[in-house]
This record gives C-alpha cells, structure tokens and sequence, in this order.
C-alpha cells in the first residue's frame, strides 16, 4: 500500500494467506525485486529490504533524497532511482537519475546523477535501461558505464507513463495506448504492436 508491505503465502495458490506487515512511513510507490533483495521506491527514499525469511522481509538499507516521486529499479551493483517535479510529492525542482551504488546493500552511495526531462516509469535489462519521460517521451540509455551513461534513442512522439521491459520486449503505457517494442537490436527499438486508448 502506501503506506506498508504486505506479505502472502502462496503456498496454496488458490487459497493464499495474508501473512506479516511491515510499516515502511508514507508515500510508497514502487516495488523491485532483485537478487533475493526488495528495493522500495519511496517519496522519501529508497528503502532496501532483504527476502532471506520471506515471510518477514526486514530493511537491511536506505538511500535518502529530497522529497519527490521516487521508482527505482536495479541492475548489478546499481540501483537506478528517477526523481520528478510537478507532482503532489512536494518538491518542484528535481528531475533527475540518480546512479546509487548497492555494492554494500547495508550503505548505499549516491555515485551519480543525470539531467532529466519529467521522469515516470523506469525499467532496466542487463546494459539499457528505459525512462519514461511522461509527456515528453521515452529515453533509451546504455547503463554499461554507470558513470557515463550514454543515450541510446528518444523517442518524443509516444508520451510514456511506465515502462516494463521483458525478454527483448519493452511495454510501454502512456494516454495513447499500450505500445510493444522490440529492442533485440540494442541501438534501435522496432515497434511491433499499438493497442489505441480512448480517453
């Protein structure tokens, strides 16, 4: 919720069991699992919170920053975290990617961050990693180098709200619709389907 991380049992997958909730503050928006670990994408920070007893994950880390609207998702030994004004998140200046390095999930460090238009959804798959950047498009970027990180494509013509990318697959969803690209050629997305969204 907004507010908490409820856990399940799905051991009976008919049948699933609320199990243990843990309060995480205010203003939760994003969950990531990754390696064993959940990163927690807050208004406030990002919260790190380990699965080794699942049925009670416990925080194990914490990246904080100015308030604001806060996905993140993570790659190796790198979380990504995106940071947008003009919401109901308090702060209406910051429009960043923040590189912040989880080698030591107990401190993570904020190693860099990039210039960004108004991000929304982020995604990542091994060396790219796609920001939606709302009303002004969609960004492809190269992630190899966490500290020069490189623009691969902008797309400006397809407002992108989230992004989920998946086995050479991007989803993306947006007030035009639901598109579905390819990015099996890392330097070029290919459109491959567009379901058409009434407003």
């Amino acid at each position: 919720s907004n507010t908490a991380l409820q856990t399940y049992d799905i051991a009976n997958s008919s049948d699933p069991k609320p199990g243990g909730k843990t309060n995480l503050g205010f203003g939760v928006e994003t969950i990531f699992p990754y390696r064993n670990n959940l990163f927690i994408g807050t208004q406030t920070g990002m919260y790190i919170y380990t699965l080794a007893q699942p049925n009670s994950p416990r925080q194990i880390g914490f990246y904080d920053h100015c308030r604001s609207c806060d996905p993140v998702v993570a790659q190796g030994n790198y979380a990504y975290v995106t940071l947008r004004s003009g919401t109901t998140c308090r702060n209406t200046s910051a429009n960043t990617l923040d590189v912040v390095d989880i080698s030591n999930l107990a401190s993570p460090k904020l190693i860099k961050s990039y210039p960004m238009t108004n991000p929304h959804g982020l995604g990542a798959d091994s060396s790219l990693l796609f920001v939606g950047e709302g009303d002004y498009g969609l960004r492809v970027l190269d992630i190899s180098n966490p500290l020069a990180i490189q623009e691969v494509q902008y797309i400006d013509s397809v407002k992108t709200y989230d992004v989920i990318p998946t086995q050479k697959r991007l989803i993306v969803t947006g007030p035009g619709g639901i598109y579905q690209y390819s990015y099996a050629d890392l330097k070029q997305l290919k459109l491959l389907s567009k379901i058409p969204v009434q407003p």
